[in-house]
C-alpha cells in the first residue's frame, strides 16, 4: 500500500501523521477532545503552580500570591465549537479591571512594571508531555476502512 504523510502545525505544536493509504479515514472527536481538555489541565495546573509564590514579585518575574484570586481564575477560557482547540488563561476576575493584563502588560500610569507571561512559560515547560499525549491520540482516533 502507498503511505501519505500530512504535516501541519496547530497551536505551536507541530504534528506529523502517516498512515497507509485507504479510501476512507473515520475521525473520533471525542478522543482528541479528551486529550486536548487533559492538555489544557496540565497546563492550567503548571501556570498556578509558577504565580503561588507567596511574595511580592519583581519586575520580570512572575506574579506572587497575595490573595489567590489570580491563581484561582486561572482556567480553560473558551473551546473550539468541534473541540478542535482549547484557550487557557485567566478568567475575568469579578470587581475589578482586568488585573492579569495590567501584569503582562505593566501600566505606565501606575508604575507597575510588566510581569512574566506565566502561561506562555508553562506551556513551554509541558509541551513534550502534552505533544506526545495528542499525537498518541491522533493515532487512535484516526481508524481507516
Amino acid at each position: 500500500m502507498d503511505k501519505q504523510t500530512s504535516t501541519g502545525a496547530a497551536g505551536g505544536l507541530l504534528l506529523e501523521v502517516g498512515l497507509e493509504y485507504h479510501k476512507t479515514i473515520d475521525y473520533d472527536r471525542s478522543k482528541m477532545r479528551r486529550a486536548l481538555r487533559s492538555g489544557a489541565a496540565v497546563v492550567t495546573k503548571e501556570s498556578r503552580r509558577l504565580v503561588s509564590r507567596r511574595a511580592i514579585s519583581a519586575p520580570g518575574e512572575y506574579p506572587g500570591m497575595q490573595s489567590g484570586r489570580l491563581r484561582r481564575g486561572i482556567g480553560t477560557v473558551s473551546r473550539g465549537r468541534k473541540g478542535g482547540w482549547i484557550k487557557v488563561s485567566v478568567r475575568t476576575i469579578k470587581g475589578s479591571d482586568f488585573y492579569p493584563a495590567f501584569l503582562h502588560h505593566g501600566s505606565p500610569k501606575t508604575g507597575l512594571a510588566p510581569r512574566a507571561n506565566f502561561v506562555a512559560d508553562a506551556l513551554t515547560n509541558k509541551r513534550d508531555g502534552i505533544r506526545s499525549e495528542i499525537r498518541a491520540e491522533l493515532a487512535d482516533s484516526l481508524v481507516p476502512r
